[in-house]
């Protein structure tokens, strides 16, 4: 396989780092992973500025949440005046977006969900050419990479300007935003991805699960190779533990990621003193629209706050030092979860997980840690138990073996330059 060093522009959404955001964090470790291997990436970030140092953006903000939200509700017939795009595209009123960011519900953004899949609208089109302008002045990329198919329509602008460079598209969680589009607006969704997959030269997903999701969800959509995600082992490698058993969740704490059903299990282990000195550690940040249930969780577990140790807030610089505080991962999600980024991190901690037996949790997870069926609390305090008293010693080891064999980023990037160079 060739070596040689390759110019590769990722263009990503930003999602305002006040949490944990799986296919965000994904986008981090491509792009620091290929770095790292010598190669020159350019992160180009659309709607929010990327603020955290460990994921620098290397060109100007594109379609910017700010401004291109309201041209889509109000300004689609006419241009919006300048005045009114500067202030709304303004730090103050980006940072202000940010603060507001990562709803989990396309509700209110159907306009700009259809506009970036099917890029025919007069404000897509404005929007695209100054990124396609930019992008043929100041850089020559060997490969453009497009870190979700909620964006693909810019790929169509792309191929246009600049048809000899290939374009990849990862695939990964798309139906947890579509599917909450009326019926009418996800079938366009769906049907739009499709038509504009033949501007695609390759597409990339992160299991082997969610590329069987893909052939029978999208069966027209070929040629979707598996890159399992790699993380930077060094950062999070620690071989000491901590005294007493601590469980960690760490993902952006909400409903929809199972942080309930976790609770409720700790509150059943701790009643029944199951598992001794029993410890939880919860991370992964969130946004205004989860502080309701936050308050929810933090009154069942009330009894035992004692025994839980909180992350107000969450850094991406700090990221990797939370896996040392724990003693396994249980994220215990409530959708079929494409690869949980979190899983490839404990790993790498050797860390063992604790996870419900679904999506592709078996595929990733395999004896490093313990599956359970059905996802309930009950289950899940079972599975715990069963970790911590008979297994947890075998299933640290195989996390490291795991983490060596497969989730690293050295791996990882090898598999993208050869994916990128036979394209």
């Amino acid at each position: 396989m060739s070596t040689s060093k390759l110019k590769i522009v990722f263009i990503v959404p930003g999602s305002g780092d006040s949490f944990y955001c799986g296919n965000c964090f994904r986008d981090s470790l491509h792009a620091n992973a290929l770095k790292r291997a010598g190669h020159d990436v350019v992160v180009m970030p659309l709607y929010l500025p990327l603020r955290d140092q460990s994921f620098p953006a290397d060109s100007p903000l594109f379609f910017p949440a700010t401004s291109v939200y309201l041209a889509q509700k109000f300004f689609r017939k006419k241009a919006m005046p300048r005045w009114m795009e500067r202030m709304l595209n303004s730090e103050f009123s980006l940072n202000m977006a940010s603060t507001f960011s990562g709803t989990t519900s396309s509700e209110g953004m159907e306009d700009m969900t259809l506009s970036m899949i099917q890029g025919d609208d007069a404000v897509f089109q404005q929007q695209v050419h100054t990124l396609v302008s930019w992008l043929k002045e100041q850089e020559q990329p060997d490969i453009i990479h497009l870190s979700s198919s909620l964006i693909i329509g810019i790929a169509q602008s792309l191929r246009q300007a600049m048809p000899r460079i290939p374009i990849v598209c990862s695939l990964q969680d798309e139906e947890v935003w579509i599917d909450t589009l009326n019926e009418a607006d996800a079938q366009i969704a769906w049907q739009g991805i499709v038509d504009k997959s033949r501007y695609i030269d390759r597409f990339i997903t992160s299991s082997q699960f969610y590329k069987d999701y893909v052939a029978k969800r999208l069966p027209q959509i070929k040629d979707v190779e598996v890159v399992y995600p790699g993380v930077e082992t060094a950062k999070y490698a620690s071989d000491r533990y901590p005294e007493a058993p601590t469980l960690g969740f760490f993902y952006r704490m909400n409903e929809l990621n199972g942080l309930g059903i976790l609770a409720e299990a700790f509150i059943k282990l701790k009643d029944a003193d199951n598992v001794k000195n029993l410890r939880l550690r919860i991370g992964g940040g969130y946004t205004s629209e989860n502080k309701q249930f936050i308050k929810q969780i933090r009154h069942l577990l009330s009894p035992y706050e004692k025994d839980v140790d909180w992350l107000e807030t969450y850094s991406l610089q700090e990221h990797a030092a939370f896996y040392k505080s724990i003693s396994a991962i249980c994220v215990p999600i409530t959708f079929d979860e494409g690869v949980g980024l979190y899983l490839c991190e404990a790993f790498a901690a050797g860390r063992p997980a604790i996870e419900p037996a679904t999506g592709s949790f078996p595929e990733i997870i395999g004896d490093a840690g313990v599956l359970y069926s059905p996802n309930s609390a009950e289950a899940l305090a079972s599975a715990i138990k069963r970790l911590f008293i008979t297994e947890w010693e075998p299933c640290c080891r195989e996390a490291l073996a795991q983490s060596a064999a497969r989730y690293n980023e050295q791996v990882q990037a090898a598999a993208l330059h050869q994916i990128y160079t036979a394209i």
